[in-house]
């Protein structure tokens, strides 16, 4: 390191940047000026898991989406920028459970499915709000009140708007297969869900 740099404070100068960014409105000027160029550019954010807050692999990943972005932008092109929260699942139930000190789905029914969806409303609510602000921390560019949550009556709606499309063309098939299943959860496991996950697949016999 060379040593006019090395007392450098990169925190304080991030923190200027952002500051910078903030009090002269960059990130809608920009969109504003791209929406002039006729360029567009298609991003669809997979949605972080609102069960905790933000982890070193998050900020991993989110670090080199946002460079995607931000280049794509440079290039003068119209972006969504809208992010989104996936607020559903083992994920968000299992965080609850161990916050409340529950064990089993047993205690689960014991403490009330109503009160129990609540909190894990609620988690929802409070992480996605942590992971917001770690998000705006780390630089990344979106439309922070425009999010969109799996859980909210839109997004179940248009899934199953999808699938109703999916089954009258006849996309869709009934089968069967043994699936891996987790007695404390109560569901099979989601990694051999999918065929490409070393699940099943059907082949040809050669002999």
């Amino acid at each position: 390191m060379k040593k006019e740099n090395a007392n450098l404070n990169y925190v304080k100068m991030e923190e200027e940047i952002l500051k910078f960014w903030q009090n002269n409105d960059i990130f809608n000027k920009m969109k504003t000026k791209n929406k002039t160029t006729g360029k567009y550019f298609a991003t669809l954010d997979g949605p972080i898991t609102a069960n905790y807050n933000m982890g070193l692999h998050h900020a991993y990943g989110r670090t080199f989406k946002d460079a995607m972005i931000k280049f794509q932008a440079m290039c003068g092109c119209d972006e969504h920028f809208q992010n989104g929260f996936d607020a559903h699942g083992l994920p968000v139930e299992t965080r609850v459970e161990k916050e409340l000190g529950i064990d089993s789905k047993r205690e689960i029914e014991i403490y009330g499915i109503e009160n129990f969806v609540r909190e894990c409303m609620n988690t929802v609510k409070k992480y996605s709000a942590s992971q917001t602000k770690s998000s705006i921390r780390l630089g990344q560019w979106m439309n922070w009140d425009d999010s969109y949550y799996t859980n909210s009556d839109e997004n179940i709606t248009a899934i199953w708007y999808f699938l109703k499309k999916c089954n009258e063309k006849n996309w869709i098939q009934l089968s069967y297969k043994p699936m891996p299943w987790c007695t404390r959860c109560g569901t099979s496991l989601s990694e051999h869900e999918m065929s490409d996950a070393d699940a099943y697949k059907d082949v040809t016999c050669l002999a």
